[in-house]
């Protein structure tokens, strides 16, 4: 691994200290910080010249501030002389929108992988993005990991008895990864009908499939922002008589009215990733955080070495 340099941003430095740790390398040497009028300010304090570089950055709240510095660490890699450089975005933002559902909006989703690859990026590494097609926006390669071998190693040791398992999708967008994970663990599928009434608004009613009745239910979902349709869901399900509710999520955006809303859930659990950094006031007594990093940390690796990414997700399944 002599050839790799590894480097993080200021947006999640615990997660590139583990992942460093995880590859047995020490995190580069850089200055980051901000000019006397805000604009983003960096420099390589060692020499990467022809080296296989992995930028370490999500583009996590707050968005603007880390994506103009992952675009910033990415042109000063490419103009130190990098052999190649990799950007590792945990979290990528502005994926909600990634297609024109109405007239006069942009696609956000495009634009930033069209920003990262013009700053020179060769390579991506993501995870759990809002919607696939987004690896295709850009021009470079992309890897798309998944933290749904995470999340089920996590579930599967708790030794729920399948008969008594629900895996809830909370709405009929999330079906597809609610049957993935019932593969893994079992259990029945229920889905909540929601119907959005505004942009910030939705309504849950009713529960298709199950029963939910005495049941533990499982609610996976890519992440979770201002928790209103997790929470709605959650309170459809303790409505028709479920017994416990854990959610879990990859991304804890948790924004907004989020922590508020989770905590007057009633939730038994609620399970996420350190894709993204949380606050003390953000952590509720059930909260549970899992680490990517021996993930993210293995797919470096084979990226480096030249080897299959892919055939981590048989490894782990």
């Amino acid at each position: 691994m002599s050839d790799l340099k590894l480097f993080s941003g200021t947006a999640n430095p615990v997660l590139g200290k583990a992942i460093a740790d995880y590859l047995g390398v020490s995190l580069g040497a850089i200055t980051l910080g901000n000019f006397p009028d805000g604009e983003t300010s960096c420099k390589i304090d060692e020499d990467i010249r022809g080296r296989d570089v992995y930028l370490i950055q999500p583009t996590c709240p707050p968005a603007n501030e880390n994506l103009m510095q992952l675009l910033v660490m990415i042109d000063c890699c490419k103009r130190a002389s990098a052999e190649r450089v990799t950007a590792v975005i945990p979290y990528f933002g502005y994926a909600r929108q990634d297609r024109k559902d109405e007239g006069r909006v942009p696609i956000t989703a495009k634009l930033v992988a069209n920003m990262i690859s013009l700053a020179g990026a060769d390579r991506v590494l993501a995870m759990d993005l809002h919607a696939a097609q987004i690896q295709g926006f850009f021009d470079a390669p992309v890897d798309h990991l998944y933290a749904a071998p995470v999340l089920n190693e996590h579930f599967l040791r708790r030794e729920i008895p399948p008969s008594e398992l629900v895996i809830a999708s909370p709405d009929e967008g999330s079906i597809k990864r609610a049957l993935g994970h019932t593969k893994r663990l079992g259990g029945s599928v229920a889905i909540i009908d929601k119907r959005r009434t505004s942009a910030e608004t939705t309504v849950q009613e009713n529960v298709i499939g199950g029963p939910v009745t005495d049941k533990v239910v499982l609610m996976f979902d890519d992440m979770i922002s201002t928790a209103g349709s997790i929470c709605g869901a959650a309170r459809v399900l303790r409505a028709h008589g479920a017994r416990e509710i854990h959610v879990a999520t990859t991304h804890a955006v948790f924004c907004g009215p989020a922590v508020e809303r989770l905590a007057a859930a009633n939730l038994a659990s609620i399970v996420c990733t350190d894709s993204i950094p949380l606050a003390p006031e953000q952590i509720l007594p059930q909260t549970q955080v899992l680490s990517i990093a021996p993930l993210l940390g293995e797919a470096i690796k084979r990226i480096h070495r030249n080897e299959s990414v892919s055939r981590l997700f048989h490894e782990q399944n």
